[in-house]
């Protein structure tokens, strides 16, 4: 769908978790090859949350950036005029009992708000941002709240063990003083299950190579062939690109299928130094590029959740992104520089506390 009013970006706001696991640590322990596959994945280093994180703080630090930003740049922004919350994860703390209201609650938010939870893996995030982004244009919200956080799961000595991490960004839909401006927006969603929990279970499930042909690629590569239909757009006219990184593989290859170039994939590429973050993977990607982008840049999105669905956004930044980033401290790079390595012992003691 094309968008003809004004909506957007207004400020976000990232949060990564200050520990970090090299993938050489794990591959020892499950008797791999040292580097084989950080090399196949592409990630080198994954976020790891101590034991007093989860999806809500990473939620609640990572908004406290947004709302930080977002006051900076106008007066006139206060967050009591924030009318709407959505949270994605598929690591929400409670599996009865909205994170939202704690998030709302710690972050000092009017108790007038239209709020939810979402879960479609890692793409509940993004779902966020559409839906923010619908209740501003509605007129049913001044402006909207959408994060996407994770700590994400994975059983000890499962493929996802090596990629599965923590970390989240928070994004302030509305009107006015918009940093990215939303051009068009795109979903697409089929039955293909290709991860999954049942209830009760401590770790998810997945496909194996299923995940990639018929459910990563298809539907990542179907929205982002609609949006470019629907924007009369070729690739070589976005500025940057960003894809769903369940790993660094993925996303440069449906970028170079799809005609893209690295050149505009690279500045997203953060899943290098932090792992998949799940619902905060895209959203973090995204910050990674407007840390970076120039007045007047388009960016497009394309977020990938399994089960399975992919939403697709354009956006172009505008002269209030680099004016106001002047005034920013601790953008996503010094979040990354400032992560400090643990041994696969510390880590495992870590995992144990929380998932046992």
């Amino acid at each position: 769908m094309i968008i003809k009013k004004s909506v957007g970006i207004v400020s976000y706001g990232t949060y990564l978790p200050h520990w970090a696991i090299a993938l050489g640590e794990i591959e020892q322990v499950n008797g791999k090859e040292i580097g084989a596959v950080s090399k196949s994945l592409r990630v080198e280093q994954k976020t790891v949350p101590a034991a007093d994180e989860d999806t809500a703080t990473i939620a609640v630090a990572a908004a406290q950036q947004a709302l930080e930003r977002a006051q900076q740049a106008s007066q006139r922004f206060s967050k009591s005029k924030i009318s709407s919350l959505f949270i994605g994860s598929e690591s929400h703390p409670y599996a009865v009992k909205p994170t939202g209201t704690m998030v709302a609650q710690a972050l000092g938010l009017s108790e007038e708000l239209a709020m939810a939870d979402l879960q479609f893996a890692c793409k509940a995030g993004t779902q966020g941002m559409q839906i923010c982004a619908s209740y501003v244009l509605s007129g049913f919200s001044e402006y909207g709240l959408a994060v996407g956080a994770d700590t994400a799961q994975a059983e000890p000595g499962d493929a996802l063990e090596y990629s599965a991490a923590a970390g989240g960004a928070a994004y302030i839909f509305g009107k006015n003083k918009l940093i990215a401006k939303l051009l068009a927006t795109v979903s697409v969603a089929t039955d293909t299950p290709d991860f999954w929990r049942r209830p009760g279970e401590v770790y998810p499930q997945h496909g194996g190579r299923f995940t990639g042909e018929p459910a990563y690629f298809y539907h990542v590569e179907q929205a982002t062939r609609l949006l470019l239909a629907q924007t009369k757009l070729r690739p070589d006219q976005i500025d940057y690109c960003i894809f769903h990184t369940p790993n660094g593989k993925f996303p440069r290859r449906v970028a170079k299928k799809l005609g893209f170039t690295q050149k505009q994939l690279s500045s997203s590429l953060v899943v290098e130094k932090i792992g998949n973050t799940y619902a905060g993977a895209v959203p973090l990607a995204l910050a990674s590029v407007l840390d970076q982008a120039s007045t007047g840049k388009k960016i497009l999105v394309t977020a990938y959740g399994s089960g399975a669905g992919a939403d697709s956004f354009l956006f172009e930044t505008t002269p209030n992104l680099v004016q106001q980033r002047k005034k920013w401290k601790n953008l996503l790079a010094d979040r990354l520089n400032s992560l400090e390595s643990i041994s696969y012992q510390e880590y495992s003691n870590l995992m144990k506390g929380r998932y046992h």
